[in-house]
């Protein structure tokens, strides 16, 4: 399985570095954009969101109304997230200036402890999508969790609790370096494997 990883990553590879490339050249103008996607995606698709996302941005309303309305078509469980996305408006100036944290473990775990509708999961995707991951923090979701299992590197593909993210994201940070993909790549490797595409 290893080798037909290692050939479909020679492939995808400069595809996949050109995204992150992108996402690390981003202006700090759009990271609000990203962060209220990552807000939206927790067992919702991730095209709509962004789709959603961009029409919240375009609107420049902060009005619950007007967001409500938007979500009720694009993502799953609007109403909780409309509430998260105006609280997301009004918090964020607090949480720009903690983007500037060194430390990226640290600065992940701050935001899954301090942002209502962020776990490590989505604090990890977020930082990834705005060039701060620095392959030292993992997006634990399914399709990550299927393909960990799938290579025997975990038994379980479900987490229990937070000790268990930070388990299973040590046993992926040691795989990919041990397989010679960093972990970065290896996400949208597996995403664009499932869904044909690479996105974010």
């Amino acid at each position: 399985m290893n080798k037909e990883l290692l050939e479909l990553y020679q492939q995808k590879k400069s595809e996949i570095q050109n995204r992150l490339s992108q996402f690390k050249n981003l202006q700090e103008e759009n990271y609000f954009k990203e962060f209220l996607f990552c807000l939206l995606t927790p067992q919702s698709n991730a095209q709509k969101c962004w789709q959603a996302v961009e029409i919240i941005n375009k609107s420049n309303s902060q009005d619950e109304n007007k967001i409500f309305n938007i979500l009720k078509t694009k993502t799953r469980f609007h109403k909780t997230k409309t509430s998260r996305i105006v609280e997301a408006f009004q918090t964020w100036n607090e949480i720009k200036t903690k983007l500037a944290e060194k430390n990226i473990p640290e600065l992940r775990n701050w935001l899954a402890e301090n942002i209502n509708g962020y776990g490590l999961k989505e604090a990890s995707h977020f930082l990834r999508n705005i060039g701060k991951s620095d392959n030292q923090i993992a997006i634990l979701d399914r399709h990550i969790l299927k393909n960990l299992k799938n290579l025997n590197v975990i038994e379980n593909d479900k987490i229990k609790n937070k000790k268990n993210y930070f388990e299973i994201e040590a046993k992926f940070i040691e795989y990919s370096k041990n397989i010679g993909i960093p972990i970065d790549e290896i996400d949208l490797l597996w995403w664009s494997k499932e869904n044909g595409k690479i996105f974010k």
